[in-house]
């Protein structure tokens, strides 16, 4: 009996690493966001992410449409603290699935930062 219920243990564990091996390694999609950063803090009690909110206006005047995103970087989360303020292109990933928040809040990860000239 107990043979076959630590082989079904260890089936699982394969399968749920396995899973986890996908959802690390292939995004869902990726791409590129204009705009303002408006929110950029570090969060969580445990696991701690940079969680942040871009403002992306496509006309002057109008209410702008908010992105929120996470970086795991350390050097991007520093790059984006210096350009608060002005007009920023990030380029990110999504991934989905995930298993915990302990990733980050949101499931679109930012990985490149380039600031724009006014």
């Amino acid at each position: 009996m107990w043979f076959f219920r630590s082989r079904f243990i260890l089936v699982f564990l394969f399968l749920a690493a396995g899973a986890l091996l996908v959802a690390f390694n292939y995004s869902y999609s990726d791409g590129n966001r204009a705009g303002y950063v408006q929110k950029f803090s570090k969060k969580g009690w445990f696991c701690k992410t940079h969680e942040g909110e871009l403002a992306m206006t496509t006309v002057p005047g109008t209410a702008p449409v908010l992105w929120e995103f996470t970086v795991w970087d350390d050097t991007v989360a520093d790059q984006l603290s210096e350009a608060m303020g002005k007009r920023v292109v990030l380029h990110y990933k999504e991934y989905r699935y995930l298993p915990t928040t302990c990733f980050g809040d949101t499931p679109y990860f930012v990985d490149r930062v380039e600031a724009q000239n006014d």
